[in-house]
C-alpha cells in the first residue's frame, strides 16, 4: 500500500497530540492537520493546563487511570529533556483541599504524580476552612507553547497544517484514506452528535509571580494554578452555556474565592479575562466508524469528548486512537489485496 493518507480534524490539544502520535507511530503515512482555527484561538488555549483528572462516569476507572498515566509519564519525560520550556511544561507542587472529608481519601490517580501524601496539620492552617487536604508534585503544560511545540513536531514528522472549515466529514473522502475526528464540541453539529453539549468555563489570568504552589479546592470550581508567564485563577462550570463573552460579577466571584485562599492574590496585575467552552459527554469517545455512502466507504475514528480532563489523558488517548488508525490501515490493505483477486 502507498502512503496512507490520513486527516486530523481539529487543531487543538487533542487533535495536534493525535497527529503528532500518528507521525511518530506510523512513519508510513502523512498527516494532515485542518482546522479553522489555531493556536491562540482554541478552546484549549483557555485551560489551566493541569494534570489533574478529571473524573468521567461513562469510562472504567481503569481506563481513565492508564490514559492518565501514559500522558503523566510522556510529559515527564519532555520535562526533564532539554525541550521543557519550549513545550511550556514544568513540575508544580501544592494542595488539594476539602472542607469535607473526601469519600476516597486515595483517589485513583495517587501513585501517579508525584509525592502524594496527606497534608501536615502546620500545613492546614493556611487554610482554616478546611478540614483535610492532599498535597502532591504535578505538571503543567502552558498554552500556546505547547500547541506550538506539538506543531513543530508534526512538520518535523513530514505532516501538514491546513486552515479549512469542515462541513461534513465526507469532504474529505476524496483526499484522504482515513479521518480522524477530534473536532470536540464541533461534533455536535459535524456528526450530529447529541451526547456532547457544552460545559462554559471562564478563567482569570493575572500576574503573580510569586505563586509558586497550586492550590485546588476540592469540589475543582476554586483553583489557583502557577503557570510560566501568568497565573490561571477559575473557575466556572456552566453546562449548556454557549456564551462566551466574559460576565463582570463571575470575574469578581473568581477573584474573591481565590483570594480568601491566597490573600496575596489582592495585588495581582494585568488580570485577563478569558472564556471556553469544554466540550463534555459521558465519556471520551474514542471508536472507529466506517461511513457508507452507496458503495463508497470513509474510515473515521473518533477522539473527542474530554471535557475538562483533556491535558490530563491527552497523550493516552492519542496512544488510543493511533491504535486504531492502525486497524483501519490493515483493514484498508487487506481490502485492496481482495479487490486484486
Amino acid at each position: 500500500m502507498t502512503k496512507a493518507k490520513i486527516a486530523v480534524v481539529g487543531a487543538g490539544l487533542i487533535g495536534f497530540s493525535t497527529a503528532v502520535c500518528i507521525s511518530d507511530s506510523i512513519p508510513s503515512c502523512t498527516v494532515t492537520v485542518i482546522a479553522d482555527r489555531f493556536t491562540p484561538n482554541t478552546t484549549s488555549d483557555v485551560a489551566a493546563g493541569m494534570l489533574i483528572p478529571h473524573v468521567f462516569p461513562g469510562t472504567p476507572v481503569h481506563q481513565q487511570k492508564q490514559w492518565f498515566r501514559e500522558t503523566f509519564d510522556y510529559l515527564l519525560e519532555i520535562c526533564n529533556s532539554s525541550q521543557a520550556s519550549e513545550a511550556g511544561i514544568h513540575l508544580v507542587s501544592g494542595w488539594q483541599i476539602f472542607k469535607t472529608v473526601p469519600k476516597e481519601e486515595t483517589p485513583f490517580w495517587s501513585d501517579v504524580v508525584l509525592g502524594f501524601r496527606s497534608m501536615t496539620e502546620k500545613e492546614m492552617k493556611k487554610f482554616p476552612q478546611h478540614k483535610c487536604g492532599q498535597a502532591f508534585t504535578t505538571l503543567k503544560c502552558d498554552c500556546p507553547p505547547y500547541l506550538l511545540w506539538l506543531e513543530k513536531r508534526l512538520k518535523e514528522n513530514g505532516g501538514h497544517v491546513h486552515v479549512r472549515k469542515i462541513e461534513d466529514l465526507w469532504e474529505l473522502h476524496s483526499d484522504y484514506d482515513i479521518v480522524v475526528n477530534c473536532s470536540g464540541l464541533g461534533s455536535q453539529k459535524l456528526i450530529r452528535d447529541r451526547e456532547i453539549y457544552p460545559i462554559r468555563g471562564q478563567v482569570l489570568k493575572v500576574h503573580a509571580p510569586w505563586i509558586r504552589h497550586f492550590i485546588r479546592d476540592g469540589d475543582g470550581l476554586t483553583y489557583i494554578y502557577p503557570g510560566i508567564h501568568d497565573v490561571t485563577l477559575g473557575g466556572t462550570r456552566q453546562k449548556d452555556n454557549w456564551n462566551l463573552s466574559p460576565d463582570p460579577n463571575t470575574s469578581k466571584g473568581i477573584l474573591g474565592r481565590c483570594c480568601a485562599l491566597e490573600p496575596s492574590l489582592h495585588t495581582a496585575k494585568d488580570v485577563k479575562v478569558r472564556v471556553g467552552l469544554r466540550p463534555s459527554r459521558s465519556a471520551v469517545r474514542l471508536q472507529k466508524e466506517v461511513l457508507v455512502r452507496g458503495s463508497e466507504k470513509l474510515h473515521v475514528v473518533h477522539n473527542y469528548g474530554h471535557s475538562g480532563g483533556g491535558f490530563s489523558v491527552h497523550q493516552g488517548t492519542a496512544q488510543e486512537a493511533t491504535r486504531l488508525v492502525k486497524e483501519c490501515i490493515a483493514a484498508l490493505e487487506m481490502s485492496r489485496c481482495k479487490s486484486k483477486l
